[in-house]
């Protein structure tokens, strides 16, 4: 059965209003949640970045819903530790809880000082993180030297079932790439080609598990008020690698944003008063194949997306089979 999640973005959301909005995500219909791990925001106007972690435990315990979360382990985040978070909401919340793991951006991992890697060596630290953590949630001693270091690490809390490890990809390359390691792969919305082209690099090279697709999307009560309120909160999010990696400040996003069209934001960004018309995008993206799909509404105001989705779109997928 598909599932209909809803997307909890940290960044824009202050963690109180972002509780209150997955709990009532739960009411209106919606089957799951997943959210951001970010340390900063992408632009001032979002102007929030509440840790996630503390997040997911409270969600976990003020609703029933399945969470996923997107994470960066290898430098902001030491493999251990969130193989111990993993193990611990896992182990609370038996099969509830699944993490997306990604090589990272610059705008949250710098915060450490050390050098921002090339994408080569990121893709490197990623893959001994993985086994790092697979490890360790399987009982194991482990013992690692390489891009990153861990000395006789046990978890003592795990649950029986390991949570699912993702793979997070935005590009083909990467998705082949996850399919050797993952227990599924989640990307964003893109053109029908680029997703269908990322559906089977996946599954081609051997990819197991669901696929999910976050959506960004823009609601509101007329179709300029979704214009107007996608360009303020998400025009800082339209860049593709390298520059969406590589930029390490807030500053830096929302200068090279200055000059982005509503065409440019519109290619990332599904804006439209009309739910029928999100119907359609939604439906498009399950005949592609997703297993699930991650509404994040790119407003700070999450009620009236919530509700108007809960009634008028999600009964209308459902339907869809």
């Amino acid at each position: 059965m598909t599932v209909f999640g809803f997307h909890a973005s940290h960044e824009q959301i202050d963690p109180a209003a972002l509780l209150t909005a997955v709990i009532r995500a739960e009411e209106a219909g919606f089957d799951a949640a997943m959210c951001s791990d970010h340390f900063s925001p992408w632009s001032e106007r979002q102007g929030q970045s509440g840790f996630a972690w503390s997040w997911l435990g409270a969600a976990l315990q003020a609703t029933t819903l399945p969470f996923g979360v997107v994470n960066a382990p290898g430098q902001r985040y030491h493999p251990a530790i969130i193989a111990q978070a993993i193990g611990t909401l896992g182990q609370m919340y038996p099969g509830r809880f699944w993490a997306a793991l990604g090589s990272g951006e610059a705008i949250n991992e710098h915060i450490t000082g050390d050098p921002w890697p090339r994408k080569e060596e990121r893709m490197d630290r990623l893959r001994e993180c993985v086994d790092v953590i697979r490890d360790l949630l399987a009982g194991e001693e482990v013992n690692h030297d390489g891009l990153v270091t861990v000395d006789q690490a046990r978890l003592w809390s795990r649950p029986q079932q390991p949570p699912a490890l993702i793979g997070a990809a935005v590009s083909t390359s990467t998705a082949e790439w996850c399919a050797e390691w993952a227990d599924g792969l989640i990307t964003v919305n893109a053109p029908l080609p680029y997703l269908r082209d990322m559906i089977s690099s996946y599954r081609d090279a051997g990819g197991r598990g669901p696929l999910y697709l976050q959506v960004h999307l823009s609601w509101a009560a007329d179709d300029e008020a979704a214009r107007k309120l996608a360009y303020e909160q998400w025009r800082s999010n339209v860049f593709d690698p390298p520059v969406s990696w590589d930029l390490p400040l807030t500053e830096h996003f929302d200068v090279t944003s200055e000059r982005i069209s509503m065409e440019q934001l519109a290619e990332v960004v599904n804006i439209s008063a009309d739910p029928a018309r999100h119907v359609g995008w939604l439906e498009s993206y399950l005949e592609c194949g997703f297993d699930g799909l991650y509404l994040h509404h790119v407003g700070q105001e999450q009620a009236g997306f919530i509700d108007t989705f809960g009634s008028q779109v999600l009964p209308k997928l459902r339907a869809h089979g």
